[in-house]
């Protein structure tokens, strides 16, 4: 995530309780992962070590912040049967899971009755909403992020990711098609 006045780790490191991230596209092209998305494609092989140089910093940030009482959760809603970004994302989830996150799925079939946010975003203790913006590429635009407060917004939003993660499944039950 691009680093600007508004810096995801100081959001996350002022979480007193909660972090929720909803993701909604089947793909991305964000060229800090390009390497590592590519060697996939030609392998098969996902870096999934929690201590690489890839992982190693968000594995620390999420673990602090766990640590601190903390509940992460990510929420992946995708299309089937996937894209290779959604089967490469899958491939590293263990990482996610061993940091501390819950992550879970939600095939977009299941989900044609809710009503979600416009892009990815994550919900700070139920009182701030970090917006994801990307170009049609899947690449950070600019600006892109968009941190909203207002308690409409984020009662909206933590609404959307509450009926997505009890609909939808636990990493390790999930089954890629």
């Amino acid at each position: 995530m691009p680093q600007n006045e508004l810096r995801f780790n100081d959001l996350l490191e002022a979480a007193q309780h909660s972090a929720v991230h909803l993701e909604m596209r089947d793909s991305y092209g964000v060229g800090d992962e390009e390497d590592d998305y590519q060697q996939w494609k030609q392998t098969g092989l996902r870096d999934a070590d929690p201590g690489s140089a890839y992982w190693a910093p968000w594995v620390d940030l999420i673990q602090r912040t766990t640590a601190r009482g903390v509940t992460v959760r990510r929420a992946r809603v995708v299309s089937g049967p996937v894209t290779d970004y959604i089967r490469y994302e899958h491939a590293g989830a263990g990482v996610n899971v061993h940091a501390g996150e819950q992550v879970r799925w939600l095939p977009r079939s299941q989900a044609v009755d809710l009503l979600l946010p416009g892009c990815d975003l994550w919900i700070f203790d139920g009182a701030r909403a970090l917006f994801n913006h990307f170009t049609g590429d899947g690449d950070w635009a600019d600006p892109p992020l968009e941190l909203r407060t207002e308690p409409g917004i984020v009662k909206q939003c933590t609404d959307a990711f509450e009926t997505v993660w009890e609909r939808a499944t636990p990493h390790d039950q999930y089954e890629i098609h």
